[in-house]
């Protein structure tokens, strides 16, 4: 299909259902949402030049940056500044955009014009990982100077096809005492990574094998539980989504919990959340050392393993977590049982 055949039927779709995502449109007429954004007329692409790009975007103002996977939508505004990129890993430090870059896996980026104008990044898959739109209070002029600076006339979209998932090594085959010594031995929650990595480990074989007692399943109807609990009393937590190019976190309070179908969102100003609850198939509680003391979440998978959302309480380095955090996290445990499936 080409470009022009490819946005009518979008259109078409769209005329039908004017709130279709383009992420759904794209599932429908079989191609990728990259592909789909290459296709519309008021799309620019851009050159890869991620870090540069990522490092401009403070001249914008006030944004909206959305990341999310197939279960998670997450929404923060604020202004995009202290961006820092090292090699292929970079972040975003502050207090309402608060990102983590993985930009190995970024292929594709565009600045799409149209009534909402934005900048979106896609991987080598053609999903995207990371969008930042404009509001009534950006810059638009220091917009219009990034997409002509970054602009390329290269538009063809190719994505790489999906490789089958690889298959968890067998128990047996992992050296599960000295895996729980080093589960023991953090000194901080990003030494969670290195250590999966280490032992060759996907992320819910990780928590099945954990030391007794640092992971007990909860019922996935705990995320409403701990949403309408932190909202009524008003205990800040963060909350971790995104995907494997980008990882999106929100600090602090949650107010406008609102179920919507299969959806459960939070509509507060500056943060909202979107979480497609028939697709989470599991969750636990994960307690993690660190030089602080411990760390409670909550983690959430859908069906096929992958990490929906995590959600901690507010928490410094070099201070414990919050006492009221520990408590409703360890009350979401399921009570009878003591082991991960």
């Amino acid at each position: 299909m080409n470009a022009s055949t490819l946005w009518q039927s979008y259109l078409h779709i769209k005329a039908s259902e004017p709130k279709i995502r383009a992420r759904d449109a794209a599932a429908r007429l079989e191609v990728s949402e990259a592909e789909l954004v290459a296709a519309d007329p008021l799309s620019v692409t851009l050159f890869p030049k991620w870090a540069d790009i990522l490092g401009e975007l403070e001249a914008l103002g006030p944004v909206m940056t959305l990341t999310r996977n197939e279960a998670a939508v997450h929404e923060k505004t604020g202004v995009y500044a202290n961006v820092s990129i090292n090699g292929e890993i970079g972040l975003a430090l502050n207090p309402e955009i608060d990102l983590r870059f993985f930009l190995h896996s970024w292929r594709y980026g565009f600045a799409v014009r149209g009534e909402r104008p934005s900048i979106q990044f896609f991987d080598r898959h053609g999903d995207a990982v990371h969008k930042v739109f404009l509001t009534h209070e950006s810059n638009t002029a220091a917009y219009d100077e990034l997409v002509s600076r970054y602009a390329s006339s290269h538009a063809v979209v190719e994505p790489d096809a999906r490789n089958a998932r690889e298959a968890e090594q067998t128990d047996d085959g992992v050296d599960v005492a000295a895996f729980r010594d080093g589960w023991l031995g953090m000194g901080d929650t990003h030494e969670f990574f290195p250590l999966i990595r280490r032992f060759k480990l996907q992320r819910l074989q990780a928590l099945r094998l954990a030391p007794e007692g640092y992971v007990r399943p909860a019922p996935v109807a705990a995320v409403n539980t701990l949403l309408d609990s932190a909202a009524k009393s008003g205990l800040s937590i963060m909350v971790f989504a995104g995907n494997q190019g980008c990882l999106q976190i929100h600090t602090g309070p949650v107010r406008k919990i609102v179920p919507m179908g299969p959806w459960l969102n939070v509509l507060d100003p500056g943060f909202n959340l979107h979480l497609r609850m028939d697709l989470f198939d599991r969750a636990y509680v994960v307690r993690k050392p660190t030089r602080d003391g411990e760390v409670t979440s909550l983690e959430c998978y859908d069906a096929q393993g992958d990490l929906i959302v995590q959600f901690f309480g507010e928490r410094k380095p070099g201070k414990p977590e919050l006492a009221g955090w520990t408590e409703l996290a360890h009350s979401l445990a399921a009570k009878e049982a003591n082991h991960v499936h």
